[in-house]
């Protein structure tokens, strides 16, 4: 059975919802992993992602802020919560799908200065990522587990584009970069986009809604991940390369996220 797995920061599913039917038309992924819905549970429209075909939802909702959803083709079976966000925000929601774990995270930004002590946002963002790591670093990494988002790190240089200039930003400074490369050592993650495009190639999924062609400016970011364990590697490989890829299509849409969707294939 092929599992097509999709990560995508929508800004906004009250918004967005119809280019979500449109992608799921043309992409026909099985398991949809939502950041940044900004509605609460009950506002989140439902019958839309019903109708396209993805009726099993499990939403973690916050009034006009943060918010995820995993909306599948597959019923959803409870996973054990994760308590790792120490502001209590709805920012992980995860579930037992085809028995693979997916667990779906939009961490924190993290502001603009990158120092723990000035910038709460920012101690809160590495602080997310120890307590993650900490969690994962407990479990059998032959375990069949996802874990997909908005984790707001471009971790390498050919994931940025400019490494030397981004490396004084929030997203790819030293400290992030080192808390990414913790989290996926801590299960021997494997990064299925970056196995489809090896290094040197240029990755990115975010591009700042301030340039008017975001292609013409070139300037974008790699903060969309999917991460698997061990315990994947031969779903993942079975046809023997990763197929994984960047929608960098639909940021071309009208009224776009400022996010493009990633997929990825496991063959089960």
């Amino acid at each position: 059975m092929r599992l097509r797995l999709c990560t995508w920061n929508v800004n906004s599913v009250r918004l967005r919802h119809e280019q979500a039917a449109r992608f799921v038309a043309e992409q026909a992924p099985d398991i949809l992993c939502l950041q940044e819905i900004k509605c609460r549970e009950g506002e989140f429209p439902r019958e839309a992602f019903v109708e396209m075909g993805l009726p099993h939802l499990k939403i973690a909702g916050q009034k006009g802020w943060h918010g995820v959803a995993i909306a599948s083709r597959l019923p959803i079976e409870e996973a054990a919560p994760l308590d790792v966000c120490r502001e209590g925000h709805a920012r992980c929601v995860g579930g037992i799908i085809a028995g693979v774990e997916v667990q779906n995270f939009y961490i924190p930004a993290g502001g603009d200065t990158p120092d723990r002590a000035l910038n709460p946002k920012f101690d809160h963002k590495l602080d997310f990522y120890e307590k993650l790591t900490a969690e994962f670093a407990r479990r059998d990494p032959k375990a069949p587990l996802a874990i997909v988002g908005d984790l707001n790190v471009a971790p390498s240089e050919f994931d940025v584009w400019n490494h030397k200039y981004m490396s004084k930003i929030v997203s790819h400074t030293p400290v992030e970069v080192e808390a990414f490369a913790a989290l996926k050592a801590s299960l021997d993650f494997i990064d299925l986009p970056r196995e489809a495009a090896p290094e040197p190639a240029k990755l990115a999924s975010w591009w700042s809604y301030r340039a008017v062609d975001f292609r013409a400016s070139n300037r974008g970011l790699r903060l969309d991940h999917i991460l698997v364990t061990p315990g994947l590697r031969d779903a993942a490989f079975r046809l023997g390369a990763a197929a994984s890829r960047v929608h960098d299509d639909v940021r071309a849409w009208e009224r776009p996220s400022d996010h493009a969707p990633v997929t990825a294939d496991l063959a089960l």
